[in-house]
């Protein structure tokens, strides 16, 4: 038998893909691979993102109000939307539970759901609910639109592209730490309060309640800017360039000194003893942008805080690297399975 980490998240997608039948309808224009797949609507292509939360493995609900958790989970697949150049529509969410939730549980999940449809002006428009011996599971997929010409997909970045990404990165990874490390505390006294200072509350809310980039998705078409390749920062950096070089034919190289990280981000890491840089390589759930633009194009970004430049891309698939201020260079890796 094959174990998974050898093959990683990006092989098995792969090993899927190639398994997978071809498409028999002329409505189906791209399927597996991408942030969501697309269809042909006439004058819009139609985008369709499915994404699962399982308890235990994607959420823990010691220190996850359920609010919060609705409202994530809806974000994870506006992200994806969002990372196609699109806008959100419509919402369905399915959910397996057990027992041991209250009604008034469910009550709070959902009220989480609908701010997150309110604030991303989707409809909820249907669902599933069964039941489930291995906690709370939610599933959430999530209808889009974008006109044809706006379409944005992994594979089609240039060398010579740069590089860029939307916000702040590693907060969200610095935020679980925090939440984990207080969990901790409480296991060993429960009566013990939580610890989380004011200064550490942009952390915290990264974690709890991220919020997906569709502004940008605004901004870049004011600007009348269509990235040439866009993914959204679900697996950390390192995973998503890797995705976009790999189905692009493209190699990278990201400048360590670039990469945005919060002053908060900064100060947690060295609490932790965690190198900031590695936390927004391999941290995840930043649900920021990564795109590419050519060179002319970036001008017209360059003017905007929340939008940085952090590399370039090269025309050798097999230099993916992180280049430092002294000139070293280290290959770029995601780091072991990616949920």
């Amino acid at each position: 038998m094959t174990d998974l980490n050898t093959i990683g998240e990006i092989g098995l997608i792969e090993r899927i893909r190639q398994a997978t039948p071809a498409s028999t309808h002329p409505e189906t224009v791209r399927g597996i691979g991408d942030d969501a797949a697309v269809f042909d609507w006439g004058d819009d292509y139609g985008l369709l993102s499915t994404d699962m939360l399982v308890e235990g493995i994607h959420f823990d609900l010691t220190y996850v109000p359920l609010k919060h958790l609705g409202y994530k989970a809806i974000t994870f697949g506006v992200s994806d939307i969002a990372a196609m150049n699109g806008l959100p529509v419509q919402v369905t969410v399915s959910i397996a539970l057990s027992s041991r939730f209250p009604v008034e549980a469910i009550d709070e999940l959902y009220e989480g759901i609908r701010a997150a449809c309110e604030a991303y002006k989707v409809d909820l428009v249907g669902g599933d609910t069964t039941a489930s011996r291995s906690g709370l599971i939610i599933s959430v997929s999530v209808l889009g639109k974008v006109p044809k010409n706006l379409i944005t997909y992994r594979n089609t970045a240039k060398p010579n592209d740069v590089v860029c990404v939307t916000g702040d990165l590693g907060a969200a990874y610095l935020g679980l730490q925090l939440l984990e490390r207080e969990k901790q505390v409480f296991l060993a006294d429960p009566n013990m309060q939580p610890n989380l200072s004011e200064e550490r509350a942009y952390l915290v809310q990264r974690q709890l309640r991220p919020d997906a980039r569709t502004d940008m998705v605004h901004e870049l078409r004011d600007l009348g800017i269509r990235p040439t390749s866009m993914i959204d920062i679900s697996d950390g950096l390192a995973s998503e360039l890797l995705h976009l070089c790999h189905q692009s034919g493209t190699g990278a190289i990201i400048f360590d000194e670039n990469i945005p990280i919060d002053d908060q981000t900064h100060l947690a890491a060295d609490e932790f003893k965690i190198s900031p840089i590695t936390a927004a390589l391999n941290g995840g759930e930043d649900y920021e942008l990564l795109f590419t633009v050519p060179p002319q194009e970036f001008e017209k970004l360059s003017a905007n805080a929340r939008i940085t430049a952090i590399g370039y891309l090269t025309a050798d698939p097999k230099q993916i690297v992180l280049a430092t201020k002294a000139g070293q260079q280290t290959p770029i890796r995601a780091q072991g399975w990616n949920q």
